[in-house]
């Protein structure tokens, strides 16, 4: 009886995890964004790629992790602040972490860690037209 009752209380958390986080991914989707793979701390031994879904919000690019339970954005990049310091392929095995045909851009800021970002070539071009767009005054973030 307190095996059932255990099994059942599992089961009954389970559903509720799943309804919510199918929610937060319809609710991602719904309102637009491109895949993108991020990572962060990319001169660490241990640095890994995480699956997200990218989104432009202003000045802001915001970025939902695939695999999380946060209700918001798992990371949020300024423009303003925002420059490429590196272009690259992927090399070794980061091609399988990564979308298909991605470009990856190492981003440095004076507020924020440096990251690195993967995405494919339509995403690639939205992304550096947000980046260029910014408004007069500001200085343009480097290509390479």
């Amino acid at each position: 009886m307190k095996i059932t009752v255990v099994v059942v209380g599992l089961l009954i958390v389970l559903a509720v995890l799943a309804a919510w986080y199918g929610q937060r991914w319809i609710r991602m989707r719904r309102g637009g964004g491109v895949s993108v793979a991020l990572r962060w701390r990319p001169d660490a031994a241990r640095s890994s790629w995480h699956l997200g879904l990218g989104r432009y919000e202003g000045d802001e690019f915001v970025w939902y992790r695939v695999w999380s339970l946060r209700t918001g954005p798992d990371r949020v990049f300024q423009r303003e602040s925002m420059q490429i310091a590196d272009r690259r392929d992927p090399s070794g095995t980061e091609a399988y972490a990564v979308p298909e045909g991605s470009t990856v851009l190492r981003c440095e800021s004076e507020t924020q860690e440096a990251i690195e970002i993967a995405m494919g070539p339509g995403a690639l071009t939205g992304f550096l037209s947000w980046l260029e767009s910014a408004p007069p005054g500001r200085r343009l973030p480097r290509a390479s």
